[in-house]
């Protein structure tokens, strides 16, 4: 069972996969899109930067697209992200409020850049958790920086996205998907808000799996997924948060690797472990599949091949991220 997670937003503070352009056949990043999917193969696919809609319109025109190629996603699921929330503060500072900047998480509309799951096997909706509206304040050890707003204070949740629990049916029982799309830690100022932001989403999913939050984490089997947004060797952010999360005992770092042989000297880390490249930070290590210890791992790897794989073009128009897979074999 093949378990991946892949974002799909070619900026930062452009649009994700609307609903416009996937009733265009002829629009390129659609088809580039469909094409990795294809040739990815997952059974379960978490897709970061989506574009939320609440009747789920965008996802089904890709899903449709998908099955007109054979790869067929009969369930699929979503929820209204915290991106473009509006918090009814002026957070950046700018004297104005209704800022993108402004919002529970970065959005020029309310739901830009959200998560959507695709699956072959079916979701338990009704046992869906969304911890989406926990409160920085509230998480042990927030890094919340000081001299927020007291009434900011009040509403200012912590994921930048969504937190979500989504069970997958399988033969041996439900597969939870601990799901989330971390901020950048960049994009701030000196009080480094994005920074202690980023950190804290990892942390949410450490403390959440010691029990240490109101709400009790799921039995195993389990895969924490998602875009991260922080290198643990790389690049900027407080690498502690996603240090931790990737050497929890309740874990494991199956280490996907792209096959793409690039060298970075400059870097710490090992490029192959890469999972997007930027044009002036290089090749970092943002998204991660991390299944619970128990499970069994039969093989994982980025999809980042060399650049003469007839794959690599469609890649290069998708996005700038490579997606992340798993291979699980359940009991």
């Amino acid at each position: 069972m093949r378990i991946a997670t892949w974002n799909v937003g070619l900026d930062r503070k452009g649009p994700g996969l609307l609903v416009q352009d996937l009733t265009r056949p002829d629009h390129p990043q659609i088809a580039a899109v469909v094409a990795v999917l294809q040739a990815l193969d997952a059974d379960v696919i978490l897709l970061t930067a989506v574009d939320y809609d609440r009747n789920g319109v965008a996802l089904g025109l890709l899903a449709d697209r998908l099955a007109a190629g054979g790869a067929t996603y009969p369930h699929r699921f979503a929820l209204r992200p915290n991106t473009g929330l509006q918090t009814g503060f002026d957070v950046d500072g700018n004297g104005r409020i209704g800022d993108p900047r402004d919002a529970q998480g970065w959005g020029l509309f309310s739901g830009q850049g959200g998560m959507a799951v695709l699956s072959r096997l079916p979701v338990d909706e009704s046992a869906v958790r969304d911890f989406s509206a926990f409160l920085w304040r509230d998480l042990p050890g927030a890094q919340i920086p000081p001299g927020t707003e007291a009434g900011l204070l009040e509403v200012q949740r912590l994921a930048t996205t969504g937190f979500w629990d989504v069970p997958i049916l399988t033969d041996g029982g439900p597969l939870h998907l601990l799901a989330w799309h971390a901020t950048p830690p960049v994009f701030d100022g000196r009080e480094d808000r994005n920074g202690k932001r980023n950190h804290d989403e990892a942390a949410f999913w450490r403390l959440f799996l010691e029990g240490a939050l109101p709400m009790p984490p799921p039995d195993a089997p389990f895969i924490v997924l998602g875009d991260g947004n922080l290198d643990p060797a790389d690049g900027d952010g407080l690498r502690d948060g996603i240090a931790a999360l990737l050497g929890h005992p309740a874990l494991q770092d199956p280490g996907p690797r792209g096959s793409h042989g690039r060298t970075e000297p400059a870097h710490k880390g090992d490029p192959a472990l890469d999972t997007v490249i930027y044009d002036d930070l290089g090749g970092l290590r943002l998204d991660y599949v991390l299944p619970s210890a128990a499970l069994k791992v039969s093989d994982a790897g980025v999809l980042w091949p060399p650049p003469d794989d007839p794959l690599a073009g469609d890649l290069a128009a998708a996005s700038r991220h490579f997606p992340v897979w798993i291979d699980i074999i359940l009991p």
